[in-house]
């Protein structure tokens, strides 16, 4: 033969278990189990991705505190480099050093009530 291709790639165990499911489905067949059609119409039917919408696992719940969310942040950041522009032009380089101490005590602000344990009776 002029073109006698052999595949490149074979596995016995899928061969194995091929031949294994189809002659479970034929004697479920000739049982009365499994019709034709409904071995036909389960094969067409079939998902690939297998239940992963139904999980859910990939989906976060929303935060329900703003100031967590991205959006909020880049705003922070962009009015931030924006007041320190304007501050740059108008008072000098004094103002990334009262930038320095704002920012270090609206973060010490932050983590202190972030940190601070909640009371569990209230």
């Amino acid at each position: 033969m002029r073109f006698d291709i052999k595949p490149r790639y074979y596995d016995p165990v899928k061969e194995e278990i091929d031949q294994r499911t189809s002659r479970i489905k034929q004697e479920l067949k000739a049982e009365g189990v499994l019709s034709d059609e409904d071995s036909e119409n389960k094969i067409s039917y079939q998902s690939g991705i297998r239940g992963a919408f139904a999980q859910h696992k990939g989906m976060k719940e929303r935060s329900s505190n703003p100031f967590t969310s991205t959006g909020m942040i880049r705003s922070f950041i962009f009015f931030l480099l924006l007041g320190s522009l304007g501050g740059y032009i108008y008072i000098g380089p004094v103002i990334f050093e009262y930038l320095l101490y704002l920012t270090a005590i609206v973060a010490g602000i932050y983590f202190f009530f972030r940190l601070k344990p909640k009371r569990k009776n209230e």
